[in-house]
């Protein structure tokens, strides 16, 4: 009885902070409106401190625990194998994850002789900083990438699936690539958030002005479509139909635009339970083994998109 009511007692705080937050930007945006956007900028861009804690407390599974200077930021990273004697697979988490998260992947990649490297993007896990933007996630994935040596193959899941196609865009070797329920649109996610946050389409569009100044990139710059077809390596794009967090619609982008890739569509397993599942890793195993799996997605003028 005293669990469930301290468990409803949490949830009932948390509802009361959310729409207190979401209050505070309506009013700010009518009275401070850019003192709130930059407060709302920082915040998209810090992630979750649960997971950090989650992170800290999750076991490294016997990895052998480097650090990297990537950018002045100590970062965590850990290895399985000999990355520098064996093919390796390389791992990108997403948003407010962390590297050990590739675990449910450990068994069988390491049972056919892979060794596995994953790390801590900025301001997640057991890595420095405090802030992260897709742009860090890119960067900081081609350098551990450099770092360790060309790759067999690029996993990347949710934030860590547009990061993967970046960095191989930008020169990260490796000979292939699965994304799972990759976002492909960074225009979209910040309307997401804002949407969520109760942010008006007024400081949004201030926050795309802020976030372009700040970084120096632009946001079409980073749009799936415009980098998938310069890549010449295969990838196989996994996506759930019933992913709340990330649209089925940007896996299927990157497919249409990727010009050597597949796409698994998956139903019931939402944006975090597909990353674990176990049809999902047999199925990537199969692709790295060379095997055609998933769809084609072809697109025309006359078609928009549809499977070969």
């Amino acid at each position: 009885m005293y669990p469930l009511i301290a468990k409803i007692s949490t949830t009932v705080r948390n509802a009361i902070k959310l729409y207190g937050l979401r209050l505070s930007f309506v009013f700010g945006g009518w009275f401070a409106p850019e003192a709130t956007m930059r407060r709302a900028a920082d915040l998209f861009c810090t992630p979750f401190a649960s997971s950090r804690r989650r992170a800290l407390a999750a076991p490294t599974f016997d990895a052998r625990e480097d650090t990297l200077d990537i950018d002045g930021h100590a970062i965590a990273a850990y290895v399985w194998g000999d990355p520098q004697r064996q093919p390796y697979v390389l791992f990108a988490h997403g948003w407010s994850s962390h590297g050990t998260r590739v675990a449910k992947w450990l068994p069988q990649l390491l049972a056919e002789g892979y060794a596995v490297v994953a790390f801590d993007q900025p301001g997640h896990g057991r890595s420095g900083g405090r802030l992260a933007t897709l742009p860090d996630f890119t960067r900081h994935l081609h350098q551990v990438g450099e770092h360790y040596g060309p790759a067999a193959a690029v996993i990347g899941h949710s934030l860590g699936g547009a990061a993967a196609l970046l960095a191989m865009a930008r020169g990260l070797r490796a000979e292939r690539a699965v994304l799972i329920a990759p976002a492909a649109d960074p225009v979209a996610a910040v309307k997401r958030f804002a949407r969520f946050l109760w942010v008006g389409d007024d400081l949004c569009r201030r926050m795309f002005a802020y976030f372009e100044t700040r970084i120096g990139i632009s946001f079409d710059s980073q749009q799936a479509h415009r980098n998938a077809p310069t890549i010449a390596r295969p990838a196989l794009i996994v996506h759930d139909l019933d992913d709340r967090e990330v649209p089925w619609a940007e896996g299927e982008r990157y497919a249409r635009y990727w010009p050597d890739s597949r796409l698994l569509s998956t139903q019931g397993l939402g944006h975090n339970r597909i990353a674990d599942d176990g049809g999902v890793i047999v199925a990537a195993l199969r692709f790295l083994h060379g095997e055609q799996v998933g769809d084609k997605v072809v697109s025309s003028e006359n078609l928009p998109y549809g499977f070969a």
